[in-house]
């Protein structure tokens, strides 16, 4: 997985993401980088480390 230092090394295609979605998993994981999904360019999804998403969830209560 990139590093977060340019825009678009945090970011994977809908079509990267489905061939290498296990090492980019384990990247967010191991890393605990957020990892954006685009679609044709635009950013549609994000993949985030559990704590972050856990965070946001114990934040919308």
């Amino acid at each position: 997985m990139a590093t977060m230092s340019d825009t678009r090394e945090n970011e994977i295609s809908v079509r990267e993401l489905r061939k290498t979605l296990a090492g980019a998993l384990n990247g967010v994981a191991v890393y605990g980088k957020t990892l954006y999904v685009t679609n044709h360019g635009r950013r549609i999804a994000a993949i985030v480390p559990v704590p972050v998403a856990e965070q946001n969830e114990r934040a919308r209560g």
